[in-house]
């Protein structure tokens, strides 16, 4: 053994004290702090560190961790599906590293438990809402029948397992950052954000699992990279068309092209020129991060300008809100009594629109959290068999109740459009068939946008139906 290294934990990073001789082998990760005398490191790098230095034979004096290793049981008669066991074997194969990707409904959380009882090590679950904080932390007092820690919601209770949102993780990891072994990032499609990937480089953990139903994002090569440093590879991933009929229910995607009325065409492309005609005599070109704040700030600096803006916001309005939507949407309600319906809008004036168009509950991020739960407990049981919402429900809801979805209108995202078509996928123990209908006003920029969303395989199994 050579002259011993010491390491300790300093607010979300490392302290490594040791001869140059040992420093020489960090050095892709260490960087010298002249405040303390010694080198620094994220404290995301434990595990390299560690593992490097081991390879090379030198005594580590850790002072940094300071997590335990329970003994967990899933208290569960179920066995391990085929893609969930294939996935366990892949990340164990990374050193326990890693991405996973797996559909909505097709059993991330049970999955995330086999990986917890395999690594036995003191875990934090890091979640992006206060639903999705609870709901971890109820099935992991089910499963391991062991006292569960929440973070986030009002809570502040450091345990063996915890669970925590983004928000909260940040704030608390300069303190608790060396405390879990293991850290599992829920939706991690989050994770690359500036403040949300200072969970993730603050703590020790050597275990790393992220869980996503869709990576995909618009800065993919920078999502890529930062995931890479901070979680891994991609370790295990399979698509919502392999599951169908099996672990998913099955399902149908219909697309159908509403005209708008005479007057509403009219409007459109009256207001749609006089917003393209700016963008192009101001050389915008929407492909550029920037171009949407200096859209914004050159509407306000040319006389004119806040006329061009009113006529961006009226074209999008009559594109997704046309009122042949409206009739096209409540036929959809008809066609389907017994069902239980999600309607997604892009927008929540969209939204609200449509509730009271026909009196429908409507959910959106302004919707007070014992009112979610009141409508989502309602839907759940039939009471309201129609939801309205914006955004708020494309990820982390557990309704396996709900068997069609109506895209009213949304972005170009085909993480949101995959999203959606998850909410209505989790099967049922009576069997359903899926059905996911996406509205697209004819001849506007609507088009363009259905194109671009539904550039992934779970929307080309089969071909686009005609309009209905």
């Amino acid at each position: 053994m050579t002259a011993p290294c010491e390491i300790s934990f300093d607010s979300g990073t490392l302290l490594i004290r040791a001869e140059q001789s040992v420093l020489d082998m960090l050095t892709h990760w260490i960087l010298f702090d002249s405040r303390v005398g010694c080198y620094r490191a994220e404290a995301a790098q434990y595990s390299n560190i560690v593992r490097t230095l081991y390879a090379n034979g030198v005594e580590i004096a850790d002072h940094a961790r300071d997590y335990s290793a329970p003994e967990l049981i899933m208290h569960t008669e179920h066995a391990p599906m085929k893609h969930q066991q294939a996935a366990l074997n892949a990340w164990i194969r990374e050193k326990r590293r890693g991405v996973v990707v797996m559909p909505t409904g097709s059993g991330k959380t049970f999955f995330a438990f086999l990986a917890m009882a395999n690594v036995k090590r003191s875990t934090l679950i890091v979640v992006p809402t206060i639903d999705l904080l609870q709901q971890w932390a109820s099935q992991l007092e089910r499963m391991f029948q062991v006292p569960v820690g929440m973070l986030g919601g009002g809570s502040h209770d450091i345990r063996e397992i915890t669970v925590s949102t983004y928000d909260s993780a940040v704030l608390q990891m300069e303190y608790i950052g060396n405390k879990f072994g293991l850290i599992i990032f829920d939706e991690c499609h989050h994770l690359p954000g500036q403040v949300n990937r200072m969970s993730a480089s603050m703590c020790l953990a050597p275990y790393r699992l992220g869980l996503t139903a869709t990576p995909e994002r618009d800065d993919s090569e920078e999502t890529d990279a930062v995931m890479r440093k901070i979680l891994g590879e991609i370790v295990y991933r399979i698509h919502i068309d392999e599951l169908e009929g099996t672990v998913l229910a099955p399902y149908v995607t219909h697309r159908i092209a509403v005209e708008l009325t005479p007057e509403e065409d009219a409007e459109y492309r009256t207001a749609r020129k006089k917003y393209i005609d700016f963008i192009r005599a101001m050389n915008i070109d929407f492909r550029d991060k920037s171009a949407w704040g200096r859209f914004v700030a050159l509407c306000f600096q040319h006389k004119g300008g806040r006329a061009v803006f009113d006529a961006f916001l009226r074209q999008r309005e009559i594109a997704r809100c046309g009122s042949g939507k409206l009739q096209i949407l409540w036929r959809i309600i008809l066609k389907y009594p017994g069902a239980r319906i999600i309607v997604f809008t892009a927008d929540n004036d969209t939204a609200y629109k449509i509730g009271e168009q026909f009196c429908l509950p409507v959910i959106t991020h302004k919707t007070k959290a014992a009112e979610r739960k009141d409508f989502l407990d309602a839907f759940r049981n039939g009471e309201y068999p129609v939801l309205v919402t914006s955004k708020v429900l494309n990820e982390g809801v557990d309704v396996p109740e709900a068997n069609v979805g109506v895209v009213f209108s949304g972005s170009g995202s085909i993480r949101e459009h995959v999203q959606r078509l998850g909410r209505i996928l989790r099967r049922t123990a009576n069997g359903k068939q899926a059905v996911l209908y996406e509205l697209v006003s004819a001849g506007t920029s609507e088009m363009s946008v259905s194109e671009r969303r539904r550039n992934n395989r779970a929307y080309q199994k089969m071909p686009i139906p005609g309009e209905e």
